[in-house]
């Protein structure tokens, strides 16, 4: 802070070593005949004697600020504060604490509190601290960390769900004899904010039958007091074993609609001799390029020769039909490039003119798949997307294009198998409410023979839902409605029954329920565009429509794919690699469950 001296003086323009008042013009030395030397011991004496009215009214109410003592620390304290932190001392605990979380958060191996160039970076930041071993970190403070976010998120359950879906999923480590696990919980709270939490990611040994399966979830669902009736649904996968399983511990499931249209896919082109072929030719091609840094060093210098971006092919996946799209697609963009390198050096095979024509065209008809697979894989995705997706997919399908040259039989086999896979969609309750409950959808994908039954079911769904008759109805008023006029004489009989025709249609108005009410409104009004959320829909018209807004907080909390247990496994694959194939269970679950879910905490 600058002394408040200066208000009273300024520098010398013609002698730096001056200073001059600007009461008086007076030049008073500044104490010094080097800046280093400088001080104001000389103004204020100045300001003492020559104005004291300036003195005692300006520059001491100016510079009335507290003054501390300034004293000099003894020789044990100066030794004192040079010594290591305790581990019984706070600020070596609060250090720990962090650097579990760095752990956790960055998927380092425990064993990085040891590594010579970790402690040498601690001890530069902080000499006093010294880290501890991996034993300590590992026994006591992932334990304790684990315990922490454990009560946050239990709390955060309680205090917010009232009915709770789930994704699960089972994955095993190629780094070690491990399989796990998961169950991830979705709901959404009352301000209408989507949580997406871990609740188990643990070993799951022996057999995957339907019978060890059932048994897990049930221990896994009692060690958090889920009651089953707030279980909305399970996301799985098509597996016999996993269906059985959750029929077995009475759980509501769904498949995953990904996984459904994997297996679209699959049995609807992939499984074709002439499709399978020209994949397998793709694999081998890029298997060459991909084996030989030398076939990449030429193939990238004829790229840059035909002014080609230099990218590298990719390898597909046999079990993600998608990435057997990007390996065409990228096939398909080095068209050029790979015949000019044909044409100088060997290839394993080639595609013939027809065989790069039908690529094109299978990549173009099997784009509206990857396009929603992408979609209803998002974080925002719910149950509320499968049937108007389905329609959508069904209708492109259904349509003649100019690239079905080739793939004729591929696309019909493809919209049988969508047909067949997606038949139940729309006998399924919770995929019908979730799309009537969601604003950019509502009843519209619906026939219209079948609206005034789909009104129906929604008013039991949302009527059957806990508290719903501690909501307060909206009110007929408030919406704009008229209040009935009071019945006329009529001049005539036929004005008579005009009124009388009036009246009767007023009556069965006012003997609506107020949740029918609500249903009628929310469905006459325009839908929201295809781009908005739905759930900022729901906190802005909570107070219009209060029973409507629970049935969507239930209903659109459901995702319409496992994604989010698989992304976890990702997680799994980082913590559990082959620096730490020997981490224990328990340590990879609570490493796995602090990872996802520390970050929920430290938002708060």
């Amino acid at each position: 802070m600058s002394s408040p001296v200066w208000n009273f003086f300024k520098v010398s323009e013609k002698d730096l070593k001056l200073f001059v008042c600007k009461t008086c013009n007076m030049q008073i030395p500044r104490g010094g005949n080097q800046p280093r030397q400088f001080n104001t011991t000389n103004l204020i004496r100045h300001l003492r004697t020559r104005h004291t009215t300036e003195y005692g009214y300006e520059y001491e109410k100016q510079a009335r600020i507290p003054k501390t003592p300034v004293t000099q620390l003894t020789i044990n304290e100066t030794f004192r504060r040079l010594e290591p932190y305790s581990r019984d001392s706070k600020r070596w605990r609060d250090i720990t604490t962090k650097l579990i979380e760095f752990i956790g958060l960055d998927e380092q191996p425990l064993s990085v509190v040891e590594n010579t160039g970790f402690r040498r970076l601690i001890s530069f930041l902080e000499p006093r601290y010294a880290p501890p071993g991996r034993k300590y970190p590992t026994d006591v403070c992932l334990p304790q960390l684990y315990e922490t976010v454990y009560t946050h998120i239990d709390r955060l359950m309680k205090d917010n769900v009232t009915s709770i879906s789930f994704t699960t999923d089972i994955w095993t480590s190629s780094a070690c004899p491990m399989s796990m696990l998961s169950l991830t919980a979705h709901f959404i709270d009352p301000n209408f904010q989507r949580h997406n939490l871990l609740l188990h990611c643990q070993e799951f040994t022996g057999s995957h039958t339907a019978d060890a399966l059932a048994g897990a979830f049930g221990r896994m669902f009692e060690s958090w007091s889920i009651p089953r009736d707030k279980v909305h649904a399970v996301l799985r996968d098509n597996a016999r074993n996993m269906e059985k399983a959750m029929r077995d511990a009475a759980l509501p499931s769904l498949p995953c609609m990904a996984h459904t249209l994997q297996l679209v896919v699959s049995e609807g082109v992939l499984s074709q001799q002439s499709i399978s072929d020209m994949i397998s030719s793709g694999r081998c091609i890029v298997g060459h390029f991909k084996h030989s840094p030398l076939a990449y060093s030429r193939l990238h210098d004829i790229q840059k020769q035909l002014g080609q971006t230099t990218r590298k092919l990719q390898q597909d996946v046999p079990t993600r039909w998608n990435s057997s799209l990007y390996m065409l697609q990228s096939l398909l963009e080095q068209k050029h490039s790979l015949s000019a390198y044909a044409a100088d050096y060997e290839l394993p095979c080639s595609f013939t003119s027809n065989q790069w024509k039908l690529i094109e065209n299978m990549t173009s008809l099997l784009a509206p798949f990857e396009e929603l697979t992408q979609q209803i894989s998002s974080s925002s995705a719910t149950a509320a997307d499968v049937i108007p997706s389905i329609k959508a997919l069904t209708r492109l399908l259904e349509k003649t294009a100019d690239s079905d040259h080739g793939v004729k039989t591929s696309k019909t086999t493809l919209l049988e198998a969508v047909q067949r896979r997606f038949a139940d969609i729309g006998s399924e309750n919770l995929f019908v409410v979730a799309t009537i409950l969601d604003p950019r959808y509502k009843e519209r994908y619906f026939p219209d023979h079948l609206k005034p039954h789909l009104r129906d079911v929604l008013r039991d769904v949302v009527a059957a839902l806990p508290g719903h008759g501690t909501q307060q109805p909206i009110s007929l008023k408030a919406c704009g409605s008229k209040s009935p006029q009071k019945k006329k004489s009529a001049a005539s009989s036929v004005q008579a029954m005009f009124a009388e025709l009036v009246d009767e249609n007023e009556k069965l108005r006012a003997e609506e329920s107020p949740l029918t009410s609500q249903i009628n409104l929310y469905l006459s009004e325009p839908l929201t565009p295809h781009s908005g959320q739905p759930l900022a829909y729901w906190q802005a018209n909570k107070e219009r429509f209060p029973a409507l807004a629970e049935g969507a907080r239930a209903y659109l909390c459901t995702p319409c794919t496992s994604v989010d247990s698989e992304r976890l496994f990702s997680t799994a694959a980082h913590v559990m690699d082959e620096k730490r194939n020997r981490l224990t269970s328990k340590n990879a679950e609570m490493l796995i469950f602090k990872k996802k879910n520390l970050p929920f905490m430290l938002e708060n």
